[in-house]
Order: structure tokens, then C-alpha cells, then sequence
């Protein structure tokens, strides 16, 4: 997270732009991104070349013999201001136009300039910039996320940042392989897509493949960063993952090419991102072998207040769902764009799982009842602040089938404080904070080791609020897709088992008890703060499974509050006259010792 002294740096860095004449906000964003993808282009190079000295990494080096001065490390310690000036603006933005000239990149970097016409402001600003640590996690992306905070648009259409812990919750759940075709309908800043690229690279490394490096953090302490490498990708998995893997489409340009810049630094060299509306009827136009049955695995967060105008959307999401409301199309969308058995990981606001409107109830009974939605994660209010406090939840889903049951998780704690601050409350025995802890280890944890019940019910309780008799509901068998294939073991079969425990590195999570059946044929899962075993039936504890049966008695309502059962321990009292009776004697004992002091006196 951002914190007061990096806030003031971009705060200051903010000021001396408008100083020196540049007072438009999108303008002061993108010549910071310039100079800061100048930086990380040095800060990748150097990275590349220890990798390379260390393992049998190849990579195409990013400076020619001939642009060595043209690197950051190199040019950002020029005294003379007029000379600075020209080599930016002459030769180091030609250099990104030609670095990238051919690649999809390239067309998001054709027309990048430089606008800074001061050599004192480009002389400050490369001060600062130098000074911040690009290095340290994913202190960019959070950079990035300030920036735009300071736009007086920022947020009005829905659009902020996925903090960055929960994209790699979602991103764990699917376990997205090098061989799926991965995409984002609303890609922002290309967060969802960076954590792909950085999950392949940790279960794909072999221990050889891990390297330390010593940076400094954004509170100028330093600290230890882990690096893989990706070395046990094979060559051909490189080509794919760096040409046809990714795919991204917003319709903000500004975010667009910062998207594009941010895969190019994580080694995605052709990053397949468009400019387009997902919603809108000219997807189909621009994007037709891309709009229908194109991808693996969708990750999305996509705007939750917009209402469009029928006219504009694509007629064959309205045929799915009748609405205006974004956040229900989004969902149909992102099932259109799906192959079959395609899955997803997608955060909607908690209204979607509850909203009573015929549209709310379609796209629910779509979810369950033609395709085979996996489980509702519930998460904090908290969890957007400080751009919004509404509750969401995550929906995991898979195209076609039908769903039988569906794995509900009640999280509590996301490992931040639920203000504005958005503080880190866990620490490592170093004194550092983790950015991954509270329950979302533990979810990671019991989506590995789940089992649907072998007999389903239904609690009083639930039955209760359907208010009626539950509807005979064929329970038949859907076919297993990817996702539960991979769910019981948290591997595919492909996959190398040198690193990838299901469980991110950094993380964790005491779970000592096996998945086991009882002698009911009721599946029994990890209690993950007791380590001992609880019966999946169990609507007390933080995970459970719900049939389809149920869930369509209650209208294919999905908030988790309309399953899990809330014991209310009943609190013990003394009598009331032996209370009083305490009372007295204390004020008796009072009395004396006033009198006593008096007496002193």
C-alpha cells in the first residue's frame, strides 16, 4: 500500500508538473508512466542479464550495444539539464516507438512523446522517479492506482484498482495454465493479467530457478524480494505465453497503454490489448473469432454502477439477460466469451447475489441452471476502500452443465483493516507486513481440499426463508470441469510438482487434518483454525455447500447470510439481588476508606 512518505513524493513530483505548465491530469499520468517504463526497462534489463548469468535464461536484450547510454542507469545522472532534454526527448522515446515497432505494444507506443519542454521539470522529475522504489513489489501498480485517484473522474463510472490480494485469491482458485487463452473484458491497468504472468512464473521454477534480491521499500527499509525465473517453461510455452496467452479491452486509452506497458515489464512482449467496450455490438464487429467461445479463463472486476443504453449493447447478451444494469452484463458477457467449459473468477457487488428484480433472478438462474457456478465468496465491505464501501463477492463459474451444489465462504478478514488506510495487520517474523494473510490463505486451503457432500440437505433454517415446500429438483451428476478436476488435488496433470503446494509462497495457514468421509457418507474438511475435522454440512463455520435444490427454493438467492446459521450463545447472569447485594458491600467498603482518609486528615 501507498504510504504517507511515497504519497508525498508523488504529491511533490504532482506539483512540480503543474508548476511547469503541464495542468492536465491524464497528460502528468502518462509522461510519469513514460518515465517510469524508461526505469523498469533498465530495471528488467539488469534483472534478465543476472538471471541469464545464473541460469540458461535467453532472452532478446532490450538495449543493443550501441543504446547503452540510453538506459536509465546510465543517462539519469546527466548534470547538464540542455543535454538531459535532448537525449529524452530525442533519442530515449525514439527508442521506445522502435523498441516495440513490432509488436501489438508497439501500437500503444507509436505516438508516445514527450512533452516536458522545461529541462529543469524533466531534471526534477527524473530526481524523483529515481528515488522511488519501482523495484519493491508492487509498488508501480499502487503508484498507479494514486495517480489515478487524483482524476475527478476517478471512480464515477465504478473504475478503481483490484487490490492486489485479491486478485491473487482469484487467480489461485483457477490455477490458469500456460496452454488457456486468458483474458479480461474490463482490464484497467492489466492487474488480473500481471498476476497470471507472475503465478506461472512461481509454479513453474525449480529451486535453482528462485533468486533473492535486496530492494528498498516505499518506508526506505530493505528488504528481501523473492524472484522467479520461469525456468521449467519450455521454449514453446514461452512463445505462447508471450504472443497468445493474454488478451485485455478497456475503453480508456490512458489505462490502455499503461495496461500494455505493465505486461511488456512482466515479459508478455505482444500483449493482445484493444481498445473497445466489451458490451457494446461493435465487440462483434471488430473482435468476432474473440467474442464467442474464445477463452480458457476470464478474470474480471468490472464496473458496478454504469447503466447503458439498450440500443448500444450487443443484442446477444440482451438475448441472456434482459437489463442495463453492468454488473449483470458483465456476467452474461463474460459466459458468451467463454469456451465450453471455460471458467471464471469475477467480483460483483453482493446485490447481484440477492437483487429480487427479473433480471437479478435470470442471471442467477442462468449461472446455476445452465452452466455450473462453483462457489460464492463472500468478502468484507471494506474491501475497496477508500474508493467504495460496498460489499462484494467473488463468483467462480464454469461454462455449460449444470450446477448441483455450491461452495459458499464467508470471509471476515482480508488481512488489511477495513478503514480507509487499508493498513496491513500481519507481519512475518522479520516485522514485515503480508500482503496475503487473514482468511484468504485459509480459502485457498479448503478450495483444495473440498468435496461436494454425498448427501445433500437442507437446514431448517434455510428452509424456513423459502417460506414453502422445496420444488423436486432432478439431482443428477454434472460432468467435472477443470475446475474440480483441479480442486481436489490443486494441480493439473501437466503441471510440475517441484513448487506448486496450492498455496502462494509467503503464505500462512495451519491445516493438519486430511479431507476424510465419515461413516454417514458426509465429507469432512480441515477445520484451518483448529486443524481438526468439521463435517461440510456444518452452516456454522466460515465454508459449506449448498444444493441446487435449496438455492432455487430461495429464488437462486446466493448471500451467504440466507444459508449460514449464526449460534447465539445464551449469556448467564447472576441473580439480580446477589449482584445488588456485591454492590452494597463495595460501597460499604468505599465508605470506610473515606472515613478512614478522613481521620488522617
Amino acid at each position: 500500500m501507498i504510504t504517507g512518505d511515497l504519497k508525498n513524493k508523488i504529491d511533490k513530483l504532482w506539483l512540480e508538473f503543474w508548476q511547469g505548465g503541464i495542468a492536465n491530469p491524464l497528460t502528468v499520468i502518462e509522461q510519469i508512466t513514460f518515465l517510469m517504463f524508461a526505469r523498469l526497462l533498465d530495471i528488467n534489463e539488469s534483472r534478465d542479464e543476472k538471471r541469464a548469468a545464473r541460469t540458461d535464461f535467453q532472452f532478446t536484450p532490450r538495449f543493443k550495444d550501441h543504446e547503452q547510454h540510453l538506459r536509465w542507469s546510465q543517462f539519469s545522472h546527466i548534470e547538464d539539464a540542455e543535454r538531459l532534454m535532448n537525449l529524452v526527448r530525442d533519442e530515449v522515446f525514439k527508442h521506445f516507438r522502435e523498441h516495440t515497432s513490432d509488436s501489438r505494444f508497439g501500437d500503444y507506443m507509436k505516438d508516445a512523446r514527450m512533452v516536458i519542454d522545461k529541462p529543469s521539470l524533466l531534471v526534477k522529475a527524473i530526481e524523483m522517479i529515481d528515488a522511488l522504489p519501482l523495484d519493491a513489489g508492487d509498488t508501480k501498480g499502487d503508484l498507479y492506482e494514486y495517480l489515478l485517484s487524483k482524476l475527478s473522474t476517478a471512480g464515477i463510472n465504478g473504475q478503481f484498482r483490484t487490490p492486489r490480494h485479491v486478485i491473487k485469491l482469484m487467480v489461485w482458485l483457477l490455477d490458469p495454465q500456460p496452454g488457456e487463452v486468458v483474458a479480461d473484458p474490463a482490464c484497467g491497468t492489466a492487474g488480473f493479467l500481471v498476476a497470471v504472468m507472475e503465478y506461472l512464473l512461481e509454479i513453474y521454477s525449480s529451486q535453482q530457478g528462485v533468486m533473492q534480491e535486496d530492494v528498498i521499500d516505499d518506508q526506505g527499509k530493505t528488504v528481501s524480494q523473492t524472484i522467479y525465473t520461469g525456468d521449467l517453461l519450455t521454449q514453446e510455452q514461452w512463445q505462447t505465453i508471450k504472443t497468445r496467452m493474454f488478451h485485455g479491452f478497456d475503453f480508456d486509452s490512458t489505462m490502455l497503454r499503461i495496461a500494455a506497458m505493465n505486461l511488456y515489464m512482466h515479459g508478455v512482449d505482444n500483449p493482445d490489448i484493444h481498445y473497445q467496450d466489451t458490451l457494446a455490438q461493435s465487440f462483434a464487429q471488430h473482435f468476432p473469432e474473440l467474442e464467442h467461445n474464445a477463452f480458457d479463463v476470464i478474470f474480471a472486476n468490472p464496473p458496478f454502477k454504469g447503466s447503458l443504453d439498450q440500443d448500444t449493447i450487443n443484442p446477444l447478451i440482451l438475448r441472456l439477460v434482459k437489463t442495463k444494469k453492468t454488473e449483470l452484463l458483465f456476467i452474461a458477457l463474460i459466459l458468451h466469451m467463454l469456451k465450453p467449459g471455460g471458467r471464471s473468477a469475477t467480483v460483483v457487488p453482493q446485490g447481484v447475489l440477492f437483487g429480487s428484480s427479473n433480471a437479478h433472478q435470470a442471471v442467477r438462474q442462468l449461472l446455476i441452471e445452465h452452466n455450473q457456478l462453483e462457489a460464492v465468496i463472500n468478502l468484507p465491505s471494506g474491501v475497496f476502500k477508500p474508493y467504495a464501501g460496498v460489499a462484494t463477492a467473488i463468483l467462480i463459474f464454469a461454462k455449460g452443465g449444470a450446477t448441483d451444489h455450491v461452495w459458499f465462504y464467508d470471509v471476515q478478514d482480508d488481512g488489511y483493516s477495513l478503514d480507509d488506510k487499508r493498513d496491513p495487520l500481519y507481519q512475518d517474523e522479520q516485522g514485515n507486513p503480508l500482503s496475503f494473510a487473514g482468511d484468504l490463505p485459509k480459502v485457498l486451503a479448503a478450495w483444495k481440499t473440498r468435496q461436494k457432500p454425498s448427501n445433500p440437505t437442507i437446514s431448517p433454517l434455510s428452509q424456513r426463508g423459502a417460506g414453502g415446500d422445496l420444488p423436486e429438483v432432478e439431482q443428477t451428476e454434472s460432468p467435472l470441469t477443470p475446475l474440480l478436476q483441479r480442486g481436489e488435488s490443486g494441480n493439473s496433470e501437466d503441471a510440475p510438482q517441484t513448487r506448486h503446494s496450492g498455496i502462494p509462497s509467503g503464505a500462512q495457514v495451519d491445516c493438519r487434518e486430511p479431507e476424510a468421509m465419515d461413516g454417514e457418507g458426509l465429507s469432512h474438511s480441515c477445520d484451518l483454525d483448529s486443524g481438526t475435522p468439521r463435517r461440510n454440512d456444518d452452516r456454522t463455520q466460515a465454508c459449506f455447500w449448498v444444493s441446487k435444490a435449496e438455492l432455487a427454493a430461495n429464488k437462486y438467492d446466493l448471500s451467504v447470510n440466507r444459508y449460514k446459521e449464526t449460534v447465539h450463545q445464551e449469556e448467564a447472569y447472576e441473580d439480580p439481588k446477589v449482584i445488588l447485594q456485591q454492590w452494597m458491600g463495595l460501597v460499604d467498603e468505599i465508605q470506610g476508606e473515606l472515613k478512614e482518609l478522613e481521620g488522617m486528615l
